[in-house]
């Protein structure tokens, strides 16, 4: 017999009785997003300095919300913008690597609280950060089918040290997490969606003599095109984004084969890749692709962004039968080239890089900022301190996680429940692509792009310990759900209970707090943490 991704029974839910108390199901996921909130938006605003790569994204989204480009800036630029000269950029080109939308969204918030003001730098990126704790949540539900869960799913990305140090620097890479995230929600609902409408195709083929037709099922998939929506908006903050369009792309044509095969349609595999996967791609990339384009809007209608005039030098515009193409075009495409060319082959060693291989064991983790003060220096009250903004996740609440997915990936291969498939899914969107670049310079804080599916992981085992939820196949076990879960329960608050611990004992270090210099010497745990 084939293997299939398990599909059974009704989706059956199990709770305990507290939570089947209407108002503590509203008030534990408030004080979830009520949590992530404070812990995002605590004295944003400090340090009132540019770290680590906010020197290259604040000027860039304050010059691109200006000029429609992203433009050069003056020697000691850093000191004097966060000293409140925000307009000292020039008029020529900047070489920038990355698409506009995320330093789009940057600039807002410059825009509202003004540039001068570094909450303005990163109150954007606090915020998706915050709506990232909501959406995890409302996937966490429509998986499990259980609100205990997906609170605990949503707590974990609320205290956990990546995704807060991610949403009080102003990078790119939350962005890009938030809108992968987003996309991979669509990928769900399409699932309920078409698994309803295969249901009502099966139910009429079974009461009709005439086989019905299978045209309105390929293409009315509003899920799929919402799903290259919001791809396309990821790969328009950051390039890795293409990556969660292909491998969901590749999934929803598997997903479907198995669909037709549960259907009882005949060459279910060629009806597959010659029928519904052309639709599949048809529905989601051409909206990528426009997304993508539209978000470099400011470039096509001025005229000093970067390579903006190339093909209109002498000799630079290609001939042929490619001639016809714009010369706007033309010289996109010179661009994204060199930006591509830049990115596989940017090497420079960095003091903090890390390797892919390592970032599950999170041995590298990234400093973003660091101020030693003496004794009276910087209101220092001690005989030193320090002051560290540090790209470390939570330790407890990461190695477990990695636990987790590593004990999935045996439970896909032993059980094949379409629950793990779909998570680990967003693993190899997020992750596995990095393999590729092991002497390319990288950095640990990439991981935030697919923390959401190890925390996803995560709370799945815990739902088994609790005996809550969903079973990951989609119907009810029943040893599982007879079963006495006491230790389960004493095992999964002990973990929440320790988790909550270091993240208050590493929360100074993630929002550059001072703190006596031999307190933050505490953390480093590993001597690869210096």
């Amino acid at each position: 017999m084939l293997p299939t991704l398990r599909d059974t029974g009704p989706e059956t839910t199990r709770r305990p009785a507290l939570w089947s108390n209407r108002w503590v199901r509203l008030a534990v996921p408030a004080f979830v997003v009520l949590l992530a909130a404070v812990l995002r938006f605590w004295n944003l605003g400090h340090p009132a300095s540019l770290v680590f790569d906010e020197t290259f994204y604040v000027k860039d989204a304050w010059s691109l919300f200006n000029n429609g480009y992203e433009s050069t800036w003056p020697e000691g630029a850093d000191a004097l913008f966060a000293a409140g000269q925000s307009n000292i950029f020039g008029t020529a080109a900047s070489f920038v690597v990355h698409p506009p939308l995320g330093k789009w969204l940057i600039a807002l918030g410059m825009a509202v609280f003004g540039a001068d003001n570094p909450f303005g730098w990163r109150v954007m990126t606090a915020l998706i950060g915050v709506l990232a704790v909501v959406l995890l949540m409302l996937i966490a539900h429509k998986l499990f089918g259980s609100v205990l869960l997906a609170s605990i799913a949503g707590f974990l990305f609320a205290i956990d040290g990546n995704a807060i140090v991610m949403s009080r620097v102003a990078l790119l890479d939350n962005y890009v997490m938030f809108f992968a995230l987003l996309g991979f929600g669509a990928v769900l609902m399409d699932r309920d969606h078409h698994r309803k409408r295969l249901a009502a195709w099966m139910a009429e083929k079974r009461d009709n003599e005439v086989e019905p037709t299978w045209g309105p099922a390929l293409w009315w998939r509003p899920w799929v095109f919402a799903a290259g929506l919001a791809f396309g908006l990821a790969c328009s903050v950051k390039w890795s984004g293409l990556y969660f369009l292909a491998a969901f792309g590749i999934y929803l044509v598997v997903v479907d084969a198995l669909a037709r095969r549960r259907a009882g349609l005949p060459f279910w595999i060629s009806g597959a890749i010659l029928k519904q996967a052309p639709v599949t791609f048809l529905l989601m990339v051409p909206v990528a692709v426009v997304t993508f384009m539209v978000s470099w809007t400011g470039w096509f209608v001025t005229r000093g962004g970067y390579y903006r005039d190339w093909a209109d030098q002498a000799g630079q515009a290609w001939t042929g039968a490619l001639a016809w193409v714009p010369h706007s075009l033309q010289s996109f495409w010179h661009y994204q080239a060199a930006a591509y060319a830049y990115h596989v082959g940017l090497v420079t060693p960095h003091p903090y890089q890390a390797n892919p291989l390592t970032w599950l064991l999170m041995t590298r983790p990234t400093s973003m900022y660091y101020q030693g003060s003496s004794l009276g220096e910087n209101g220092c009250g001690y005989t030193t301190c320090s002051e560290a903004i540090t790209g470390i996740a939570n330790p407890i609440i990461w190695w477990a996680a990695t636990a987790a997915i590593l004990y999935l990936v045996y439970r896909l291969a032993r059980y094949r429940e379409w629950r793990v498939g779909l998570i680990l899914m967003g693993m190899v969107a997020g992750y596995l692509p990095w393999l590729m670049y092991l002497n390319r310079t990288v950095f640990q804080f990439y991981t935030i792009a697919f923390e959401p599916y190890l925390l996803l992981g995560l709370t799945l085992v815990i739902g088994m310990l609790l005996g809550v939820g969903r079973t990951p196949s989609g119907g009810t076990d029943r040893n599982e759900t007879d079963r006495d879960n006491t230790a389960g329960l004493v095992i999964v608050v002990t973990f929440l209970s320790v988790a909550v611990l270091v993240s208050a004992f590493f929360f100074p270090i993630w929002t550059g707090s001072q703190v006596p210099f031999a307190f933050w010497q505490l953390h480093i745990w590993l001597p690869s943490w210096r």
